[in-house]
């Protein structure tokens, strides 16, 4: 990919996001001139995707949710086995990125699958979701325990919660995925430098996870950003309810 065509992104990144309005308008502002080159750019930048949805269990019937889905990118790694479940929400408070996943749906032809414009933290299908899946979102999302708390409370028993995510990683996270630990100077630096876009990785989401769900898999990987010399930490989780 060429600088050029990365611009619109880039200039997004630098300029941050803004601080007035409510949270759907912040995330709106900071989106809605980028959005069409959204899943361009963040191939290179949101790692792990496609290995956690490989490892996603999907059961005929199913119904799955996408807690922060911005485009809907992440259901075309799930290939035929998307069309086995009776159905699945496509849920954002981001109309811009809603929009791009709108017509997704339209090319592809997923009779199954809507968008929901609605909040995270409160939404729930009308049946129990078998899985629900949040990838990148979680770190954007002003209360992540709030939306973790909605994705326990929407799940059937022995349903799954999958999280991809960037992470910091401190003694306790290192200890639990069986990694190094970042330099306290370093976990300070990529606070600093995610939180400019309004991305927040908290040490605190691994152990939180692990608590409260049975781990089917844990990985902490690293993974490059465009256009910066040190590559990020982030988390594969995948967690299953008390069944």
């Amino acid at each position: 990919m060429s600088l050029r065509s990365d611009l619109p992104v880039l200039w997004s990144l630098l300029r941050g996001m803004g601080g007035s309005g409510d949270h759907a308008a912040r995330l709106d502002g900071f989106y809605a001139g980028q959005a069409e080159a959204y899943d361009r750019f963040r191939e290179r930048l949101l790692h792990g995707r496609d290995e956690l949805l490989a490892d996603l269990p999907i059961a005929a019937g199913g119904v799955l949710v996408e807690l922060g889905a911005g485009t809907g990118r992440n259901l075309e790694p799930l290939g035929a086995r998307l069309g086995q479940l009776a159905e699945v929400h496509l849920v954002d408070l981001c109309p811009s990125l809603l929009a791009v996943a709108q017509r997704r749906i339209a090319a592809n032809g997923w009779t199954n699958v809507q968008t929901v414009e609605a909040d995270a933290t409160t939404w729930r299908p009308a049946r129990p979701a078998d899985v629900v899946l949040c990838a990148y979102s979680l770190t954007m999302m002003p209360d992540w325990r709030a939306t973790v708390a909605n994705a326990y409370a929407m799940l059937r028993p022995g349903g799954i919660l999958a999280v991809v995510d960037f992470t910091l990683v401190d003694e306790i996270v290192a200890s639990q995925a069986g990694v190094a630990k970042q330099p306290a100077v370093l976990r300070w630096a990529w606070r600093r430098w995610f939180g400019h876009d309004g991305v927040h990785p908290d040490m605190r989401l691994v152990p939180h996870l692990t608590a409260n769900l049975e781990t089917v898999h844990l990985s902490v990987h690293r993974g490059r950003i465009p256009y910066l010399p040190l590559p990020a930490a982030y988390l594969r989780f995948i967690g299953r309810t008390p069944g």
